[in-house]
């Protein structure tokens, strides 16, 4: 993050001065040490992918059946997926280690050295799409296995996977805003529960024309629900743009919501420093 060069003072002695390395060259290196800390910290991803993985086959082994016998040609599998993704990738983040990082003084200690502030946050964030893309992988393989088959072929698999590390992109920021204003474990192991109504005010698990009532008119401004029917797209009926760009529409909106929250927070945690 830094590199460190001697100078000759005028008395004839020697003094070390830190010289600001690239921006790029930070967000790498605190890139890297979030992902070195992941295999430590085996209880950040294990969880996310058992109960994405856990509710997709319950799902499909519970509605299934039903779905079939009522709705023609519906496919449960490729239906419930994108929740699933989810379900799996949202709240993934390093904030958690981020607090750690305050609470044991090693943020103050960053920030007395030049590493440039923002890189901070976009180093974390940079880890944090890698680990989404990766947990997102065993999901879309069970997928697979249990005979989905994206519509829109091998270019659809690799946007699905884009859009999904996207939305968990913009969902973490709340957690690293949770952490650099609290402080706090605690409140950020929580925030994941900011999601669920989210996600359940939503047409998770029926298609959005079967909602009715107030839960139609919240599903219709609720920004997940472009995200799944973008997703949904995808795999059931193939490249359908509109949908795609609602989708990153909705992304962009929470994202612009939850970044200006967290670097927000950021500036406030370095002020205090």
């Amino acid at each position: 993050m830094s590199t460190v060069t001697t100078s000759i003072r005028l008395d004839g002695s020697e003094g070390v001065q830190a010289r600001r390395s690239s921006a790029l060259r930070d967000v790498v290196a605190i890139a890297g040490r979030a992902l070195r800390r992941v295999p430590r910290e085996p209880e950040t991803v294990i969880p996310p992918i058992f109960i994405a993985m856990f509710f997709f086959i319950v799902n499909i082994g519970t509605l299934q059946r039903l779905t079939q016998s009522h709705i023609k040609g519906f496919d449960i599998k490729s239906f419930m997926l994108p929740t699933a993704i989810l379900l799996g990738v949202t709240g993934v983040s390093r904030a958690g280690s981020l607090v750690l990082d305050i609470q044991d003084g090693y943020l103050d200690r960053l920030l007395m050295t030049p590493v440039r502030r923002f890189a901070i946050l976009i180093g974390h964030m940079t880890a944090d799409v890698a680990i989404a893309c990766a947990l997102m992988v065993p999901i879309v393989g069970l997928a697979l296995g249990l005979g989905v088959r994206l519509r829109s072929g091998p270019g659809g698999v690799l946007v699905f996977l884009v859009v999904g590390c996207l939305w968990s992109l913009a969902f973490a920021g709340f957690g690293y805003a949770i952490a650099l204003k609290t402080g706090n474990p605690a409140a950020v192991n929580s925030s994941f529960m900011l999601f669920f109504p989210f996600l359940f005010l939503t047409s998770s698990y029926v298609p959005r024309n079967q909602l009715s009532g107030w839960l139609g008119a919240v599903a219709a401004w609720n920004p997940v629900t472009y995200v799944l029917e973008g997703l949904r797209s995808l795999v059931t009926q193939g490249w359908l743009w509109a949908s795609l760009g609602k989708a990153l529409l909705a992304i962009a909106l929470v994202g612009v919501v939850s970044m200006s929250l967290c670097f927000s927070a950021l500036r406030g945690r370095t002020r205090r420093g």
